[in-house]
């Protein structure tokens, strides 16, 4: 056996990622053992998290695979075995830093991490849509992306990305939050009850506590966007997120008609009570393309225009209309079939229109333009 050989065989060992913790199996203490023999066979054991680890065939795959590509190798044995339960408190320890739990990663002033919460003043306009395409497109891009469904009555985000029968691993009291095939993470309320059929019946405490178990005791990694589809309204979760992600920007979604915009208004002001910066307006239902190309606006217009007008004018700085987008079936059907339109057909015009949105917002710098900073006055001078 060639030393060289199984140095070859350790490196390609930390290509492969777990694919929920998407960090190397070699960092993770997961890999027990590896022994090539004199024929070039490598035996090796690695450890999952937990006993029926949902994506162990992934992880069966991927590591055969890496080692399959190594100069020399002539076979793979390949064993799973499970962690410890002090293997996996290592392991959780080495991921949290040390830190104590419940500590949200995405509130700490040192976060690089880009925090969007999509919000509207009413249920129906699309709101989750809106979420889901702006993920997978900022993924589609190169980003590590996160969403948290913050809808905790009306949890349609997993159904939308694919995921709704998914269940996340739970590592000791540190959760996984759930991959999709399009490379956004998600965690949702939906994915933490027993049943798929439950309904949430919750009051305030509650609702607060369910927010904080998903940004704090989920292990979300380094990423570069998170966003939250927030529950329509200005309810007790609008006032959990400015209490604790006050840097979290608002993206506000409307529809064209004047009851939506009107309401749309009120949940970018809550944002502004809660000392939050409104980031812009996305129009969705914006028109119907008709067969001769014309136009037929269903639920009126000028609503996003008003709402970024009205915004801008009451918080003294410009909140953009970000984008329009029209009625399309290739939206809905999307999102049904558990596939986002810029994902399953990226040259329709929604879809383009939320790409577009999508990278205006993962482009945006950090400035203090807009934002409330919660100062009060004084007279001392």
């Amino acid at each position: 056996m060639s030393s060289t050989l199984l140095d070859r065989v350790h490196a390609a060992l930390a290509t492969v990622n777990d694919p929920e913790i998407k960090r190397p199996i070699t960092e993770l203490g997961m890999v027990e053992s590896v022994s090539v023999s004199d024929e070039g066979l490598v035996s090796a054991k690695v450890l999952l998290t937990v006993a029926g680890c949902p994506l162990k065939d992934t992880i069966n795959r991927d590591v055969t695979a890496a080692l399959d590509k190594v100069d020399g190798v002539t076979g793979v044995d390949l064993q799973l075995g499970v962690m410890t339960p002090e293997q996996r408190t290592e392991m959780r320890n080495s991921l949290s830093g040390g830190a104590a739990q419940r500590e949200i990663p995405f509130a700490k002033p040192g976060s690089l991490t880009k925090v969007f919460a999509i919000a509207s003043g009413k249920g129906g306009v699309g709101k989750s849509s809106v979420t889901v395409n702006l993920a997978v497109a900022m993924a589609g891009s190169g980003l590590k992306v996160g969403i948290v469904d913050a809808d905790i009555y009306g949890h349609s985000v997993p159904a939308m990305l694919g995921v709704a029968d998914s269940r996340p691993t739970q590592v000791d009291d540190l959760i996984m939050p759930v991959p999709t095939s399009s490379g956004v993470s998600v965690i949702s309320i939906g994915m933490l009850k027993p049943r798929r059929d439950q309904v949430v019946a919750w009051r305030g405490p509650m609702l607060d506590r369910a927010l904080v178990q998903m940004l704090a005791d989920v292990y979300w990694g380094d990423l570069d966007v998170l966003l939250l589809d927030l529950p329509p309204g200005t309810g007790d979760v609008a006032i959990s997120l400015g209490q604790h992600l006050p840097n979290a920007e608002i993206v506000v979604v409307t529809t064209p008609q004047e009851a939506a915009a009107e309401v749309a208004e009120r949940a970018g002001t809550m944002a502004e009570m809660m000392h939050q910066r409104v980031v812009g307006v996305v129009e969705n239902m914006s028109w119907l393309t008709l067969p001769d190309g014309s136009r037929m606006e269903v639920f009126g217009s000028g609503g996003g225009e008003r709402v970024a007008a009205t915004l801008s004018q009451r918080f003294g700085t410009t909140v953009p209309l970000l984008g329009q987008v029209p009625l399309e079936p290739t939206l809905r059907e999307g999102g049904d079939a558990g596939k986002p339109v810029v994902e399953s057909d990226p040259s329709a015009e929604s879809a383009r229109v939320l790409a577009e949105v999508a990278r205006t917002l993962a482009g945006r710098g950090r400035g203090l333009a807009g934002l409330q900073l919660g100062l009060t006055p004084s007279s001392r001078f």
